[in-house]
């Protein structure tokens, strides 16, 4: 049976993936009707979607505005989600709103017994970057929504929750899980240390730091909320593949450092913006320090954390995520694309993560963009091209020779069952996945990525907003300690133990 979708949300994300994605599962009879929800000025623009010989026009219906802070939606916005609900038969909701307003959509939802796909992260709230109990928030909207879901299921057994980060489904993170459970389980050796990264190449105008909403920084928070999650839930992941009987992780120590707006002016300044865009002077009527004073207590642009990840009190891996916005881009014009701020203005996205198991194994994934959109004169499966990835894996075949010492997987190498190595393909495997339970096709046990699998990538985030608070405030150093013990993989499982910061 086919699941009738309301699409929360429908931003440049939603539009550049969530929709094409709806459009193929409509296509294949694993979706019905979508529904759209967003703001009036949203609502009020007609909305084509699909492909150009199978188009189709998305009614959005309208809702007011509401403050972030409110965890519950208002009575107003209820009522017209109720209504949209039982006038469509609504069975499924893609929660794809700016994150902040994630808890109360989710809840709604989970209200209703709909099944929910819920982009990352899972909750955020305003000023954690800035304030110790807005960032302490992150982990208790974890438990709420963990509760919430198992009550829904109690009413609703065959209701899901699945999280759309989306690297869970990609093939090189696939791959790469898999050749690290095979050393675990020949030589019981864990994960020892793991460096991921990810830039995307975001420049703003120093005035836009100030006009420029989306992805930006005036709410408290920054890249660790635009797209940060996708490493806090991706360094977990990898370490699972590695933990073996008495060496499971139970504890993290991490500290975090950030760059904000008004750092990032002093390593750019408004006279250096001046001289390299023409037309920025006479746009930007605000001083040097005008700027860095009104951005003072916003979000973060880059942040870097390092992690000692324990044991029984034994540290067993180290690590580090780092997280920048400010970084090789390929902007180079004064204004802004008014169509595409999700990729467009020059963002380019470069990724990877290094991985050390002991004197056994090093891998090492990259994803290196120098464009977004594709060149017909760059392959865009070699380093530069937009769907660049590779996997090296070393392994000492000195102590076991049926090991290669080195082997490179690319791009050909990684596609499995039909599914490429790209970062769409694996969103679009997300939003497969999730439709094809709902109807019956696959088993709960085949959904990669139910929110009860999410404890680990939620601390990650507090933690890291934790630390950033504590420094922003001078209330502490900014070292947090947090539980990261495993937790089942079933949505049935015991309520998570409380988030232990100290």
């Amino acid at each position: 049976m086919s699941a009738n979708v309301l699409l929360i949300g429908v931003g440049p994300h939603a539009r550049l993936n969530h929709l094409p994605a709806l459009a193929q599962a409509q296509d294949s009879g694993l979706a019905g009707t979508v529904t759209g929800i967003d703001l009036p000025h949203v609502a009020a623009r007609p909305l084509t979607y699909g492909t150009p010989d199978r188009p189709r026009t998305l009614p959005i219906v309208a809702v007011t505005p509401f403050p972030a802070s409110q965890q519950q939606l208002p009575a107003a916005v209820r009522a017209v989600l109720d209504d949209v609900a039982d006038r469509e038969a609504i069975t499924a909701a893609v929660v794809a709103t700016e994150p902040s307003l994630h808890l109360p959509y989710t809840l709604w939802a989970l209200g209703r017994g709909l099944s929910v796909l819920l982009d990352k992260p899972l909750t955020v709230r305003p000023a954690a970057s800035t304030d110790p109990a807005a960032a302490a928030a992150i982990a208790t909207d974890y438990q709420t929504l963990h509760h919430a879901y198992r009550q829904a299921r109690q009413q609703y057994p065959g209701l899901a929750v699945s999280v759309l980060s989306q690297r869970r489904w990609h093939p090189a993170i696939t791959r790469a899980r898999e050749l690290i459970a095979e050393v675990a389980e020949q030589t019981n050796c864990p994960i020892t240390s793991i460096q991921s990264s990810h830039a995307d190449g975001q420049w703003r105008m120093p005035d836009e730091l100030l006009s420029q909403p989306y992805h930006g920084f005036d709410r408290g928070y920054g890249k660790a909320a635009h797209s940060g999650y996708h490493l806090f839930d991706t360094m977990p992941w990898l370490l699972a593949a590695a933990e073996r009987p008495g060496k499971e992780l139970d504890e993290v120590e991490l500290h975090a450092l950030a760059a904000r707006p008004a750092d990032t002016l002093a390593q750019l300044t408004v006279l250096d913006h001046e001289r390299l865009i023409p037309g920025l002077a006479a746009r930007n009527h605000l001083p040097q320090a005008e700027l860095q004073r009104r951005t003072a207590d916003f979000g973060e642009v880059d942040v870097f954390v390092h992690l000692a990840l324990r044991s029984g009190g034994r540290t067993l891996t180290l690590g580090s995520i780092n997280l920048a916005h400010h970084t090789f881009s390929q902007r180079h014009t004064l204004d802004p694309s008014p169509t595409d701020l999700y990729k467009g203005n020059g963002r380019v996205g470069q990724e990877s993560h290094i991985i050390q198991q002991g004197p056994f194994q090093a891998l090492h994934i990259h994803a290196l963009q120098s464009l977004h959109a594709p060149d017909p004169a760059i392959d865009p499966t070699e380093i530069g091209g937009a769907d660049h990835v590779a996997v090296h894996v070393f392994r000492n075949n000195r102590l076991r020779p049926d090991w290669r010492r080195h082997t490179t997987l690319r791009f050909a190498d990684l596609v499995r069952d039909d599914l490429a190595p790209t970062q769409r393909a694996a969103r679009t495997q997300a939003v497969t996945e999730f439709l094809a339970y709902l109807a019956g096709r696959i088993p709960r046990t085949s959904l990669r990525s139910d929110l009860a699998t999410h404890y680990r990538p939620a601390q990650l985030m507090a933690g890291t907003y934790l630390s950033l608070a504590h420094r922003h405030t001078g209330t502490g150093q900014g070292d947090e300690t947090l539980d990261f013990r495993p937790r089942a993989a079933q949505s049935g499982a015991a309520e998570p133990m409380a988030v232990v910061c100290r």
